[in-house]
């Protein structure tokens, strides 16, 4: 990829990996434009060379809006990374419909809504790239984290059906699998209810321990913001890159040679709910 030609368009970029992507990729020397709900109350750092632009993952109007704006300035798009989202946390029991509804709106149609505001425009250009950065949990569901792997396992298989329809037209799509970052992904999870009043207190208490924990000692953003880099720059983009600590990895891998049941049992002692 051309670094002086090439155009990103990089959702969540006002934090987290979102963020570390988008200013990476930028130093680099492409053309890249973030997005986050409020740009005028973002402040932004002395070294993120990109554009920031006004948009919400869960309304149509305001993604084509960004989307016109971009492709109005410069006429073309190389490639879409969706890095936006948001984590939930709760038993399935005492999740709410309305609760479960939103985190999917966000997480997972936000990302269909953004792919299909500039696949169009790929696919009559004969090429682009669209990654995905999702989360491990699309490949192994964590405990009292049903909804969010819910909308991971989707995500994954969008890229997968979406890959094999756009082919033909030079447009390809990997997709990024993620594990415990130093962000504020999680202090922005919302939970379900106050464990102290749940049937569920003593699970709930020990899995958020160990998340909290895999997010204290997670890897730099940057090392995420380096793989997607490498992803558009080589010649024939990867289809899945795991990214993470190991031993968070290691329960995603662990899926090819284990079978469910023990699976299940492994993943039980990682969060140390036996």
């Amino acid at each position: 990829m051309d670094y002086r030609e090439s155009v990103i368009f990089v959702t969540g970029a006002s934090s987290g990996i979102g963020n570390a992507c988008a200013t990476f990729l930028a130093k680099k020397g492409m053309r890249v434009y973030g997005t986050c709900r409020s740009p005028s109350s973002y402040i932004r750092k002395a070294d993120e060379y990109f554009e920031m632009l006004p948009m919400d993952l869960c309304d149509s109007a305001s993604i084509a809006k960004a989307a016109d704006k971009l492709l109005s300035a410069e006429e073309k798009i190389d490639a879409l990374v969706c890095c936006a989202g948001s984590g939930f946390f709760g038993s399935v029991e005492e999740l709410s419909l309305d609760e479960a509804q939103a985190v999917m709106d966000a997480d997972f149609f936000g990302a269909l809504r953004t792919i299909k505001a500039f696949l169009p425009t790929m696919r009559e250009a004969g090429k682009g790239r669209i990654i995905i950065a999702g989360a491990m949990e699309g490949i192994v569901a964590s405990p009292y984290q049903s909804i969010f792997s819910a909308a991971e396992f989707a995500l994954e298989g969008l890229a997968q059906a979406l890959r094999m329809e756009i082919a033909p037209f030079g447009v390809e799509v990997g997709i990024l699998e993620l594990a415990s970052f130093r962000t504020a992904f999680g202090q922005r999870r919302k939970e379900a209810v106050s464990a102290d009043t749940s049937p569920y207190k003593t699970g709930l208490e020990k899995a958020l321990g160990v998340l909290e924990r895999d997010e204290i000692e997670g890897l730099d953003p940057l090392v995420a913001a380096r793989t997607i880099h490498a992803m558009l720059a080589a010649r024939r983009m990867p289809i899945r890159k795991s990214v993470g600590p190991a031993r968070r990895r290691l329960i995603a891998l662990s899926r090819r040679w284990l079978g469910t049941r023990l699976l299940d049992r492994y993943a039980r002692k990682y969060f140390r709910l036996v």
